[in-house]
């Protein structure tokens, strides 16, 4: 969404600063063009007068300064002029003892002619004829405070320019937020949506948006109705094959098979087998519940029911401790998360005496968890047996065999490692850690 912001931001700047500089220019110099159209005309104008004041007299031609403007008369004024006719010369008093540079072609000079006392002179020739000869007569005027009352525009032009930008760009970041804001509601309804804070997107969006969230809202009630179904259905099943077992696990016991004990053990370790994995699917099938889809895991609200039902499963006398920080989310999908947590404390509790241990913390490369019994523990060179799928050491106890081998699958699709060491209570620790996932959704 920033980065969306930034590219408008960035070309809108790009677009207004070319525009700005090229239009800022062509009005300059389609303004200075007029005035010196201007300009020249009153320098025809001064130069049609300078001609009018020659007049023949009892010495031959000569100028009559009365009809000249007293501006020639002062010293370095800014106008000047020169005449010549024939060898006779005349120029202005106010060049004193200046030349007026002279421009070799009638009409405006393109370029500015330098002047005396550093003026910068806006020069116009001009020739006509008088009393049946040529004469020629420049005239000039001093452009200097034209041109630093021109730079003077410019920079208040330019301050005025980088005011207007400014204000341009604030317009424009607000109308582009609020034009945005439903992207932005739409993203942090789907990192809501990853959290488990809610199961579909609000449908009142821009009519450009309706599709998409339409389209989203879909596959979401189209993949929790897959995922209820799939449930149940497997719920079903395993309820339905639980009298099946019975009646084979009976047959398996006749005394009509004991004359074969090896076809009856082969019979009664398979049918072990398949109610040990039916049992696993239905346990995953309870815990799972109805979490919505990319649901996160709410150690606050999750747990402690977790942990109460294993404490009717197994009697009263067992202690259960939750050590974890208030508030802790864990970035990992509620239904793996809960059958971890179940196959690992069920499996303490089974072999517990009479306290287990579950400590969740966060640390700088992700999450620690660590489960611990006071029971017998296992030696550590026996320890690598029990994570073969239905590998118990003691016949006897149902634990510590098929549940480990299921968490270690999760943990190893999810990245992380799991040890089995001596806890602290002296029985088996099981220490899990895993990587931090960032979900993208969150930090866009």
């Amino acid at each position: 969404m920033r980065s969306i912001q930034q590219r408008l931001s960035l070309g809108l700047v790009s677009v207004l600063l070319i525009a700005g500089l090229v239009v800022g220019q062509v009005s300059l110099w389609l303004f200075e063009s007029g005035l010196q159209r201007y300009l020249e005309s009153g320098l025809q104008n001064d130069s049609e007068n300078l001609l009018i004041a020659l007049s023949r007299g009892p010495q031959g031609l000569q100028l009559d300064e009365r009809r000249l403007s007293p501006a020639y008369q002062r010293p370095f004024s800014g106008h000047y002029f020169s005449i010549e006719f024939g060898d006779i010369h005349w120029r202005s008093r106010s060049l004193w003892d200046a030349q007026l540079p002279s421009s070799s072609q009638p009409g405006l000079d393109s370029e500015l002619q330098p002047g005396p006392e550093g003026q910068m002179l806006l020069v116009l020739r001009s020739n006509y004829q008088r009393f049946g000869q040529a004469v020629s007569i420049s005239v000039a005027q001093d452009y200097t405070p034209i041109r630093d009352s021109f730079k003077q525009v410019q920079r208040i032009g330019l301050g005025i320019g980088v005011f207007t930008l400014m204000v341009i760009l604030l317009l424009q970041r607000l109308t582009v937020r609020r034009a945005l804001r439903p992207l932005e509601t739409a993203r942090k309804q789907i990192v809501q949506l990853q959290s488990g804070q809610r199961s579909q997107l609000d449908t009142q969006v821009p009519l450009e948006l309706e599709p998409l969230v339409t389209q989203i809202n879909h596959l979401l009630a189209h993949t929790e109705d897959n995922l209820k179904r799939s449930r149940n259905a497997l719920g079903n099943l395993g309820h339905a094959l639980k009298t099946p077992l019975a009646v084979l696990f009976s047959l398996a016991k006749d005394k009509q098979l004991a004359a074969y004990p090896r076809i009856q053990h082969t019979l009664h370790e398979q049918l072990e087998q398949i109610q040990q994995r039916m049992s696993r699917e239905l346990n995953r099938a309870r815990l799972a519940g109805d979490a919505l889809p990319g649901a996160q895991f709410d150690v606050d609200r999750e747990l402690p029911g977790l942990l109460a039902t294993l404490g009717m499963i197994h009697g009263a006398h067992l202690e259960l401790k939750l050590n974890a920080s208030p508030g802790l989310h864990m970035p990992w999908d509620r239904e793996d998360m809960l059958e971890l947590l179940g196959n690992l404390l069920d499996n303490a509790c089974k072999w517990a005496d009479a306290h287990v241990e579950l400590s969740i913390r966060q640390t700088p490369a992700g999450f620690e968890i660590d489960v611990q019994d006071d029971g017998p523990g296992i030696p550590e060179s026996e320890r690598d047996q029990v994570f073969s799928r239905g590998t118990r050491l003691d016949e006897q106890t149902n634990g510590h065999g098929l549940g480990l081998g299921i968490v270690r699958d999760i943990v190893e699709a999810w990245g992380g490692e799991m040890q089995l060491e001596t806890g602290s209570m002296g029985g088996l620790l099981v220490v899990i850690r895993l990587p931090g996932r960032i979900l993208k959704a969150a930090t866009a």
